[in-house]
């Protein structure tokens, strides 16, 4: 029997200030740099964004693609393209990581440089960084600007106020907190966000989100699943998730006294295992799901 899986709900207040920050800001950027988790490129797509971003020239990196199917990554770039939004797979461990978005932010903003060329007019090429918590804008601006300028974290939300980064002579990138969705009735998509960490971990039943995951990589990848966690093989109530964590605290021996499972400590390691793509490298969305919107 299937388990009700407990909603998800969020919005913290700064969200709403964010998004009055980045409202005021627009007037002054000539590029929007959006960053999606590659795992979920559909649930990181704040709503909002394309209301705000509709005049704006749009760059699209799918970011941690490397922890994503190569195969959707690949469908998502060519969806995006599609749409009119120049899009790239990004990994910032990638040592041409740094020149080829360099270059696509560069590509996609020439229309605007060429038309103050025209004016006799040498114009630095603003570019706003843009994405939901914890898609990694500050770890991209760091890279592209060679030193630590923006700060980074690993929880949700680090980024708090606008900053301006040179990037070049003729580049400059504004780092933006991250803002979530106000309201996300899809449940499907909300734990999506949970799985990839976009959601503080700490505000949800982190037993709930881990157990939810097991389930859904069991659909993806049943034979990764069973070769990270052995004992996962033998549990025959796929859809329960007392029963998967059950099974991750056999693999694990995280079994205390008295034969208590410590699913607790069983939630966290799957949910750190997979956000450091020890598990399988899986992609939750497609375009199709999209029904042909940009």
């Amino acid at each position: 029997m299937e388990e009700r899986r407990t909603a998800i709900n969020w919005y913290p207040g700064h969200m709403a200030k964010a998004k009055r920050m980045l409202e005021e800001d627009l007037k002054l950027i000539d590029v929007i740099v959006e960053i999606v988790d590659a795992r979920a490129p559909l649930a990181c797509r704040n709503p909002d964004f394309e209301s705000l971003f509709k005049n704006k020239i749009r760059v699209m990196l799918l970011n941690k693609s490397d922890l994503a199917s190569p195969a959707a990554n690949k469908e998502w770039a060519a969806y995006f393209k599609a749409h009119g939004v120049s899009a790239m797979e990004y990994v910032s461990i990638n040592s041409s990581a740094r020149k080829n978005a360099v270059a696509l932010i560069e590509r996609a903003g020439e229309p605007v440089l060429k038309k103050y060329r025209d004016k006799g007019v040498s114009k630095t090429l603003r570019a706003m960084v843009a994405g939901i918590p914890n898609v990694g804008k500050s770890t991209f601006i760091n890279k592209l600007a060679g030193v630590t300028r923006a700060q980074v974290g690993d929880k949700p939300g680090v980024t708090r106020g606008k900053q301006w980064v040179k990037i070049s002579p003729y580049l400059e990138l504004m780092d933006t907190p991250g803002l979530l969705w106000a309201k996300l009735d899809d449940q499907e998509r909300a734990r999506h966000l949970a799985y990839i960490g976009s959601i503080r971990d700490d505000i949800m039943n982190v037993e709930e989100v881990a157990g939810s995951l097991l389930i859904d990589l069991d659909g993806l990848c049943p034979e990764a699943l069973n070769a990270r966690y052995p004992k996962l093989a033998a549990v025959e109530e796929r859809q329960s998730i007392e029963a998967m964590l059950e099974g991750v605290c056999r693999s694990r021996g995280f079994i205390l006294s008295g034969g208590v499972y410590d699913t607790e400590r069983a939630s966290r390691i799957v949910l750190d295992e997979f956000r450091a793509g020890k598990i399988a490298k899986v992609t939750f969305e497609h375009p199709e799901d999209t029904n042909g919107k940009a």
